[in-house]
C-alpha cells in the first residue's frame, strides 16, 4: 500500500479510502490510485480489513445445488447487486444434507461475512440456532416459512402446486400422479397439488419420491413406472422441470404421445422447458428476481437503514404449453 501510495502520490489514507469507500474520493485521485494498483499489481489484505474494521465486505449464499439452473439464476441476481457495491459472494452447496449444512454454515461464520442468504428453512434445529446466533442481516429464499429468522423473499411452494392441479382438473384430467423430491420444497408442492385435486374430487394414488436434487434420470425412471404399473394415468406433474423433462423424453423414446396419451408439467420455467419439443408446460418463478431482491434486503441492513423483518412474496404463474 506504501508502494501505491508513493506511486500515486498520496497518502496512505487515500489509498485506503480509494480501496474502500471509491465515493468519498475525487474521480481524479481514483483514477490516479487505480493505476498505481494495476501498474504494481497490489492486492489488498482484506482479512486485515476486516480485522482492522467492522465490515468484510462478504456475503455468505448458500443453496442445495447449483447444478439446478435456478438456484444459479438466484445467485446470479444476488451477484449482480452485491458487485456492484464492493461485496464479495462466498458460496456453498449442501447437497440437501444437513450435516453439510452444519459444516457449511460453520465455517462461513467463522470467516465473519456481513450478511447471509439461505434457500429455505435451515436443515437442522442446530443450524437454525447458530444462525440466529450470529447477530447478522440474515434472508432466506424460495420459501414464505412462517417463522423466519430474518427476512424472506419467495414465494409459496404450496400454491405451486395448487396452480398445476387446477390446470389439470379444468383440462379434465383425473388420473394423476405427482413425482418429486424428499426436500422440503417438493413437498410443499405436492402437498397444495393434492389438497386442491381432493377439493375436486379427485384422490390420486401415492406419489414417487426420487432423490434430490432430481436428475432426468430420476424423471425418466419415475414416468417408466407410472407406465408400467398397470394403474390408468392421464397426467403426471413432477416437481422440477428436470424431472419433467426426462419424463417427457422416456415418453418420446417409448412412443407414448404428450399430451395425447400422457400430459406432463414441471415446475422452474427453466430455458430448456420452452425448447422442448413439444414445449412443457411449467410454473414459471424468478429465480433471478429472488437473488436480486435477497441482495437489496442485505444491502439495506448491512447499511443500517430500518425496515423491520421483511416478506417479500413473488408469487407463482401457470405456463400452459403443449405437453398438457
Amino acid at each position: 500500500m506504501e508502494d501505491v501510495a508513493r506511486l500515486a502520490g498520496v497518502s496512505l489514507v487515500t489509498v485506503s479510502r480509494v480501496l474502500n469507500t471509491p465515493d468519498a474520493v475525487t474521480p481524479a485521485t481514483r483514477q490516479a490510485v487505480m493505476a498505481a494498483v494495476r501498474r504494481i499489481g497490489y492486492v489488498p489484505n482484506l482479512t486485515a480489513g476486516a480485522l482492522a474494521g467492522s465490515r468484510s465486505r462478504i456475503i455468505a449464499a448458500i443453496v442445495p445445488t447449483i447444478a439446478n439452473s435456478i438456484f444459479a439464476d438466484t445467485i446470479q441476481g444476488l451477484s449482480d447487486r452485491l458487485e456492484g457495491a464492493g461485496y464479495t459472494i462466498l458460496l456453498g452447496q449442501t447437497g440437501y444434507d444437513a450435516q453439510r449444512e452444519k459444516a457449511l454454515v460453520t465455517a462461513m461464520l467463522g470467516r465473519r461475512p456481513d450478511a447471509l442468504m439461505l434457500v429455505g428453512a435451515p436443515l437442522s434445529a442446530a443450524t437454525g440456532r447458530m444462525l440466529t446466533a450470529a447477530g447478522i442481516p440474515i434472508v432466506q429464499t424460495w420459501e414464505m416459512m412462517r417463522r423466519p429468522i430474518d427476512h424472506v423473499v419467495g414465494f409459496s411452494n404450496a400454491a405451486a402446486g395448487r396452480v398445476v392441479a387446477e390446470h389439470f382438473v379444468a383440462r379434465g384430467y383425473r388420473r394423476i400422479r405427482f413425482v418429486g423430491g424428499a426436500d422440503a420444497r417438493s413437498k410443499a408442492r405436492r402437498e397444495g397439488f393434492e389438497a386442491t385435486l381432493a377439493a375436486a374430487g379427485v384422490a390420486p394414488p401415492p406419489a414417487i419420491t426420487v432423490p434430490s436434487p432430481g436428475m432426468v434420470a430420476h424423471g425418466r425412471d419415475a414416468v417408466s413406472r407410472i407406465l408400467d404399473d398397470g394403474q390408468p394415468v392421464d397426467a403426471v406433474f413432477l416437481s422440477t422441470d428436470v424431472l419433467a423433462i426426462g419424463a417427457l423424453l422416456e415418453c418420446q423414446r417409448r412412443g407414448v404421445t404428450v399430451p395425447q396419451r400422457l400430459a406432463i408439467a414441471g415446475f422452474g420455467d427453466q430455458d430448456l422447458a420452452r425448447e422442448m419439443v413439444p414445449p412443457l408446460t411449467t410454473v414459471r418463478i424468478s429465480g433471478l428476481e429472488i437473488g436480486s431482491r435477497a441482495a437489496d434486503l442485505l444491502l439495506a441492513a448491512v447499511a443500517g437503514k430500518p425496515s423491520g423483518a421483511q416478506r417479500i412474496d413473488l408469487g407463482v404463474q401457470l405456463i400452459a404449453r403443449a405437453t398438457t
